[in-house]
């Protein structure tokens, strides 16, 4: 088996450590891609040849960002508490669309260097949250985030808001387990909704008390079962 993984919006591929030991440990051969906000080099992956199955796992914005000529070649899909069209209609997807703004021009307005570094905390706290952020593995909030990283941080937010289904490339043929925090404050409920509904073959597994990073011991042992007990 080859997973590729992807990160999602303030992420990086440190976060996947605990995957890769879980990988390892199985003879499986793994990739993380990287967008690099924060002192690592922006990271591309590729399939390598071979007749292993192509799993990509991904967390919340992560499959949009991959190319969609990755994502249409995976034989299975796991979507960490993630989303198709992240702003639903109505007064909520308003209210939110206004949010990513403000954190966009936090993070390229004049005094970005200034105001990017509290908004970043503040949005790890409440993706970590019920758990507290110190719980998180170390990520970019750890290193100094340049004006690069600024921009391309603020880049994916517009792609963030711009999200109306499930990414380029999505393989419709792929076995597929959405995996949700009951408790995720990142990811609105209606917005988890339309994945099901997009995906009404996926198997579902809902973590109880955990928010939009899925901090649960569990969680790597349970997504390799569910690898591990593909047909």
């Amino acid at each position: 088996m080859q997973l590729i993984a992807m990160h999602g919006w303030a992420g990086d591929a440190q976060g996947w450590g605990p995957f890769q030991s879980a990988w390892s440990a199985r003879g499986w051969r793994g990739q993380c891609g990287e967008r690099g906000y924060a002192g690592q080099a922006p990271r591309e992956v590729t399939w390598q040849p071979g007749e292993a199955r192509r799993v990509v796992i991904a967390h919340s914005l992560g499959p949009h960002l991959l190319p969609p000529a990755v994502l249409e070649q995976a034989d299975a899909v796991v979507l960490l508490a993630s989303f198709g069209r992240f702003l639903p209609e109505g007064s909520s997807g308003r209210r939110l669309r206004a949010a990513l703004a403000t954190m966009a021009n936090q993070l390229t307005g004049a005094e970005a260097t200034g105001q990017a570094d509290p908004m970043l905390q503040a949005f790890l706290e409440r993706a970590a949250a019920p758990q507290p952020a110190s719980l998180l593995p170390p990520g970019i909030a750890a290193r100094p985030l340049g004006e690069t990283g600024r921009q391309r941080l603020a880049e994916d937010l517009n792609l963030l808001a711009a999200t109306t289904g499930l990414p380029a490339g999505f393989p419709r043929q792929a076995r597929v387990l959405i995996v949700e925090g009951r408790e995720d404050q990142i990811v609105a409920p209606e917005a988890r909704q339309l994945l099901r509904a997009a995906l009404p073959g996926a198997d579902t597994l809902e973590l109880a008390g955990v928010g939009h990073c899925l901090l649960s011991s569990a969680l790597v042992g349970m997504v390799c079962a569910w690898l591990e007990g593909l047909p």
